[in-house]
């Protein structure tokens, strides 16, 4: 029975954690139903996608849909908690059936049960368009207040890193999300997204094994702190909503840097199956089989 190289298996897992056409397409099914009631309610000015999905690097089965919906100034209400709550009131009258709620800075309309079937809807309030183009929002900031944010600069920013290094950024940072949901590891995918592309800036070329690798070394080093955003329009960034969620971060990361770590020596010393049977165990058994 033939076997697989380590970059074999990882350009395989790549394929498999990408989503197909017909998820994409299944991602998209409410989003006019959902335009059209914000619009009614609210008078949005634009409804667009934004997160894992908008920058090409979401998970198969995993990866909500992310979606910021810019809405006027004179329809929000400083207390971003409050607004937050009229849109979802809003959202829960047009979809009574689903369990619409508030997952700040958004708010959750879970049309199955799957994660590509749930839109996350973020309330926006336009600041300004930078020298770079890159349109600036308010966003709820989790304490009542309003944060700074620009999916265009973010996406920006990764696309730069990604295109430097052959295009190998963006499954690096699938590669690392992976972990994150099949290990239930409590960690922003945002953060996640623009660590692993802070990791990337100072390399000449990625190997996916050897990465994988060096980013869980990387957040480890720098035990998980919270991350200034790299286009200066965020602010800081935390990896974790609560202290506790740090805590079993960190506990999990420290298992799955054993485990890439371990992977690695058994490959540099030829026993690919045994490199196998790590990588296995660090994405909790979905890593594909090191035979055909």
């Amino acid at each position: 029975m033939p076997t697989r190289t380590v970059n074999q298996g990882f350009t395989t897992f790549l394929s498999a954690l990408t989503p197909s056409s017909g998820e994409s397409t299944a991602a998209k099914n409410h989003r006019s139903s959902i335009k059209a009631c914000l619009e009614s309610n609210f008078s949005i000015t634009s409804f667009f996608r934004t997160g894992s999905f908008g920058n090409g690097t979401s998970i198969s089965g995993h990866s909500d849909v992310d979606y910021f919906a810019e809405i006027p100034t004179c329809n929000l209400k400083t207390n971003s908690t409050t607004t937050l709550g009229e849109v979802r009131d809003a959202l829960k009258k047009r979809f009574p059936t689903t369990n619409v709620r508030v997952s700040c800075p958004a708010v959750v309309v879970p049309f199955g049960t799957d994660a590509k079937e749930s839109t996350e809807v973020t309330p926006a309030d336009y600041i300004e368009t930078t020298e770079d183009d890159y349109r600036v929002y308010d966003i709820p900031n989790c304490s009542d207040g309003w944060m700074r944010s620009s999916p265009d600069a973010h996406n920006a920013y990764v696309r730069e890193v990604n295109g430097d290094l052959g295009y190998k950024v963006k499954p690096l940072i699938r590669f690392i999300k992976a972990w994150k949901y099949y290990q239930n590891v409590p960690i922003s995918s945002f953060y996640l997204e623009l660590r692993v592309t802070k990791y990337a800036e100072d390399k000449s070329s990625i190997v996916y094994a050897e990465d994988v690798k060096g980013v869980l070394s990387y957040l480890d080093s720098i035990d998980l702190r919270d991350m200034q955003d790299p286009m200066e329009i965020s602010g800081y960034i935390s990896p974790c909503s609560t202290d506790t969620k740090l805590e079993d971060a960190k506990s999990k990361l420290s298992t799955a840097l054993t485990r890439a770590k371990n992977a690695c020596d058994a490959e540099d010393k030829g026993k690919t199956k045994e490199a196998f049977d790590w990588w296995n165990r660090l994405y909790n058994y979905n890593f594909p089989s090191y035979r055909y």
